[in-house]
């Protein structure tokens, strides 16, 4: 009789082991961690092979961070915990200041916002290892947390007084009185942080903290916020007639502003506002506005959606139609950025988009009904357009990722921020792979697993 009921069971045991085997299929985080997280990535087309021996960048910070969120969300996978522990002890001296890189320099440069954000990896360091009795390591990550947090409020370069958007954050030194939306990701996230794990509520210095992180998101909001077309133009000049600000729009409307509404910048800016949103305090007199300006980024994302793949394309507010005119830039008589390539979904600002999107439905911050199927519809795409996996093995690769884009300095005059720059710009190659894609992808799938395993 037992061997009766162990037969008619078997059925049903295989039918478990197949859908427990296809659960697991499913966590993508780690099929994406596993495959380049822990190495094996491009930061900014430099090659990294591991992780752990790893230079710091914004880039390898990002894939860093988005490993340790792995680490946090399923724990039992503790090689993802010592491979960030590798990359932020190969980064820090013994007293928790950063080591001095390649060209003799301190790895925080002056007034260079890009070197911030891989900074937000020391808090969950600093609190495992004080939690481990690890006094010592748990020390140099606070001591390091601390350093960049005060270089951004205290000695990184701002607009000065008298000029429009004053108090705001410089990108760079190299880029003086301008604020990019990238720089909102890399600065904001772990001024709050810091502010939220060790600032003195209610006393006056994190009251003013406060007040100065919601200004850099009303500032660059109100110079490049286009109503009409739901989106914010990449970057805003304070000073336009700056030879570096060359390519800035002279005169009103948008006075200030760079052309056109590039994918990832608004990535950057989308995610930055929600995960400032997760620390800052519900009762700061800004924090409604804030709330609103993530809505009507929402919003507008929501609106430039492709329809067919749920995705977005690198220049927001064209499809594949647009295409660089083969004529090319010409800039005090020399001629940049021929060709005739096509707009294209990007990867890495969907993955961001998607993170941010669920990421404020599961806040509160975003309207569930409203961006969920939003959400959903688009990690499905990148799944289907941009994920690859390889026959022979487990490893997966994420394709069509822009390189890199910026505006200027002068010393660059290729970099005019035009259509022509953004499709055939000799830095803003389509690249796989790349550490921007691999991190927000990662993060992206996290809070798609997290809601998930909270639907069930």
């Amino acid at each position: 009789m037992k061997k009766y009921i162990i037969f008619a069971l078997l059925p049903l045991l295989f039918t478990a082991c197949r859908q427990h085997q296809d659960s697991k299929a499913a966590l993508w985080s780690h099929k994406m961690v596993d495959s380049h997280g822990l190495g094996d990535f491009y930061c900014n087309r430099h090659y990294q092979s591991k992780l752990d021996s790893t230079g710091w960048d914004y880039v390898s910070g990002l894939v860093a961070g988005a490993v340790l969120e792995t680490w946090k969300q399923y724990p039992e996978k503790k090689e993802y915990y010592q491979s960030v522990k590798a990359f932020a002890d190969l980064n820090l001296n013994e007293d928790g200041t950063m080591i001095i890189n390649s060209k003799g320099g301190s790895a925080l440069r002056p007034s260079n916002i890009d070197d911030l954000p891989a900074g937000r990896i020391y808090f969950t360091l600093y609190e495992e290892e004080l939690r481990k009795g690890n006094t010592k390591d748990a020390n140099r990550y606070r001591n390091a947390v601390d350093l960049i947090r005060n270089t951004l409020k205290y000695d990184h370069s701002r607009i000065a007084d008298g000029l429009p958007g004053a108090g705001g954050f410089f990108h760079k030194a190299i880029y003086p009185n301008q604020m990019w939306l990238d720089g909102l990701y890399m600065g904001s996230p772990i001024y709050a942080q810091w502010e939220s794990t060790f600032g003195i509520a209610d006393s006056v210095e994190y009251n003013a903290s406060w007040d100065d992180i919601a200004l850099q998101f009303k500032t660059i909001h109100q110079k490049t916020y286009n109503a009409d077309k739901q989106l914010n133009y990449h970057a805003w000049s304070a000073t336009p007639a700056d030879s570096n600000s060359f390519w800035a729009n002279q005169q009103d409307p948008f006075f200030g502003c760079s052309q056109e509404f590039w994918a990832r910048g608004m990535g950057w800016y989308f995610a930055a506002l929600i995960d400032v949103l997760e620390f800052m305090p519900k009762s700061h007199a800004s924090y409604s506005e804030i709330v609103d300006i993530a809505n009507q980024v929402a919003a507008g994302l929501n609106r430039w959606q492709d329809d067919e793949s749920g995705l977005w394309y690198q220049l927001l507010q064209y499809d594949a139609s647009m295409t660089a005119d083969g004529k090319g830039d010409t800039i005090a008589g020399e001629v940049y950025n021929i060709g005739h390539a096509a707009n294209y979904l990007e990867s890495s600002a969907s993955s961001i988009f998607t993170y941010a999107y669920l990421k404020g439905i599961r806040l509160g911050i975003l309207d569930r009904a409203t961006y969920l199927p939003v959400a959903e519809k688009a990690y499905q795409g990148i799944l289907k357009a941009f994920i690859r996996e390889e026959q022979r093995s487990s490893k997966i690769d994420i394709i069509q990722s822009c390189a890199s884009a910026g505006l200027g300095p002068a010393k660059d005059p290729s970099r005019t921020g035009t259509i022509n720059y953004y499709l055939v710009g000799k830095d803003v190659t389509i690249v796989e792979n790349e550490g921007k894609a691999i991190g927000t992808f990662i993060l992206a799938s996290l809070e798609h697993e997290r809601l998930h395993d909270s639907d069930r």
